[in-house]
């Protein structure tokens, strides 16, 4: 089954359709040939937003998405951890004999808790991939 895959709306009234008529929640996934999981998560939101079937008044798609998808999102300020000033790591990576793993160092000895080094790797990608785009213009 596809995975992290969104539904469409379209799906998401069938779901709440086939739920509210007692079909079970494996039964639905396979009808939407998506991971019973999806069906668990957005039931669950379904049932946050007290929206059960049949809909009151037939909302428009970007109604029900507003009430099934409220507050979803990492929201700014709102990250798991502190995140880092990246572009001052962009800038000091290229001082001589700064590197990756120092900068990530003291990162972490500030932020203990915070992102592992693994995440600069990543974001080291990222930046000489933004880098190469901007230089092939």
């Amino acid at each position: 089954m596809p995975a992290n895959r969104k539904l469409t709306m379209r799906q998401l009234r069938q779901m709440l359709r086939l739920s509210g008529g007692g079909t079970s929640i494996r039964d639905i996934a396979l009808t939407l040939g998506v991971a019973r999981s999806t069906v668990q998560d957005n039931l669950k939101r379904a049932a946050e937003a007290e929206l059960v079937w049949p809909l009151p008044g037939e909302p428009t798609d970007e109604a029900l998405a507003g009430k099934l998808f409220e507050g979803s999102g990492v929201k700014p300020g709102m990250r798991r951890r502190p995140e880092p000033n990246w572009a001052d790591l962009v800038i000091e990576l290229k001082k001589p004999g700064v590197t990756l793993l120092i900068l990530g160092e003291g990162y972490r000895a500030i932020h203990p808790g915070g992102y592992s080094y693994s995440r600069y790797v990543a974001a080291k990608f990222m930046l000489r991939l933004g880098g190469m785009s901007q230089g092939s213009r």
